[in-house]
């Protein structure tokens, strides 16, 4: 059976930019702090984003081994 998802390599790069959106939002939020409702949602649906593309790259890695 063919697989039409993305290359081994192009899921490397995702996984990669998934973790350095993490580490971005992460430095953000460590030292500005959420100030706020809407930052609250801006850093959840963020977080969700980047955690959930690292979840999906890394398990479709596994698989592709």
């Amino acid at each position: 059976m063919k697989d039409y998802g993305p290359t081994r390599r192009e899921t490397q790069l995702y996984l990669g930019i998934s973790l350095v959106g993490l580490v971005i939002l992460g430095l953000a939020v460590g030292l500005r702090g959420v100030g706020g409702i809407a930052a609250i949602e801006v850093v959840g649906i963020a977080g969700a984003f980047f955690g959930g593309t690292t979840i999906w790259a890394i398990r479709r890695l596994w698989r592709m081994r």
